[in-house]
């Protein structure tokens, strides 16, 4: 895909990744952007910093209602969406002991809006005989995030559903990626570092920590490839190789990985 003169829409694109592709997509020609985000003053913000080309929604993307109207709103105005970026996700920093509001939470952020947004914005993209989902799925859908369980396990369902819908719907126009970044310099990595959480500072060791404009411009770059994995990261897809070809290397390595994170026993003083 090139975007020149495509319309797009990006949920979670008030800030992180999501205005960094908001921002490189208007760059790069689009005909509009439509920057939607649960903060509506940070969507309005943010498209007004990127030009008359882009337009601000507040939406829930947990509630089906409002991705739809989200989609009309759009259709309405543009006339078409050519690229729906659901990129909207949360992290719980949190094991089996996750309250299950928090397991429902991560699961209606980072698997079912994804879903919404499929049920959508098909039957236009089908109608037209074209269109591109690219969904935020991050390098824990198809590794690990140590430390979170509900963000691996909805990220891998994530991926999952990338992977069908590339499989049921690409010979009928329709293009898939999943992007999956590791490290990046957004709040959902930051903030986990400075609370010492085990799986960021995993995230930050495994490889260098890249921007969000620097995201957005692999993003770009597998659009125009159509490539149904991007990662900005390329080390990921050596790790997953290497997941897939040992399974119980890969996760004795981890398990080494995550011994060396732990502070060292308090020994007192002989």
């Amino acid at each position: 895909m090139e975007l020149g003169g495509q319309v797009a829409v990006v949920t979670g694109g008030a800030g992180g990744i999501g205005s960094a592709l908001a921002r490189r997509f208007a760059a790069e020609g689009a005909r509009a952007v439509v920057v939607a985000d649960l903060d509506a003053d940070a969507a309005t913000r943010t498209a007004a910093g990127i030009g008359p080309v882009a337009l601000g929604v507040g939406v829930d993307v947990t509630v089906e209602e409002q991705v739809r109207a989200l989609v009309a709103l759009t259709e309405q105005r543009y006339g078409r969406i050519d690229l729906f970026c659901a990129n909207a996700g949360i992290t719980t920093g949190a094991g089996l002991d996750a309250p299950d509001t928090d397991w429902a939470r991560a699961w209606e952020v980072n698997l079912l809006a994804h879903v919404y947004a499929a049920r959508a914005v098909l039957p236009g993209m089908l109608a037209r005989g074209g269109g591109y989902l690219l969904q935020t799925c991050s390098a824990a859908g198809l590794l690990t995030a140590v430390g979170d369980a509900p963000y691996t396990v909805t990220k891998h369902a994530a991926v999952g559903l990338a992977e069908w819908l590339a499989v049921t719907y690409r010979d009928r126009g329709i293009r898939v990626s999943a992007l999956c970044p590791q490290g990046v310099a957004t709040p959902m990595l930051t903030d986990g570092l400075d609370a010492g959480h085990a799986g960021a500072l995993m995230t930050a060791a495994a490889g260098p920590v890249l921007s969000p404009d620097e995201v957005a411009r692999s993003v770009v770059e597998g659009l125009a490839d159509e490539r149904f994995l991007i990662l900005p990261h390329p080390e990921v897809g050596r790790f997953a190789r290497r997941k897939a070809a040992d399974p119980d290397g890969w996760l004795a390595g981890m398990r080494a990985a995550v011994a060396r994170l732990r502070p060292a026993p308090h020994r007192p003083p002989t």
